[in-house]
């Protein structure tokens, strides 16, 4: 029992780091990629028709 004195905190603590990681992610539009996307439906690199 008196090791989930200590890994019940780490625990919570990971957690909570990992979603302040999350939120700033998400606040900087590091997942924003409007370009890209438009350019890889032109692209031939990744078709998906089976090359002769």
């Amino acid at each position: 029992m008196d090791v989930l004195v200590w890994l019940i905190p780490i625990s919570l603590f990971l957690g909570g780091l990992g979603l302040i990681a999350f939120v700033w992610s998400v606040r900087t539009n590091q997942y924003d990629d409007p370009k890209g996307n438009s350019q890889r439906i032109l692209s031939q690199q990744w078709d998906d028709r089976p090359k002769p």
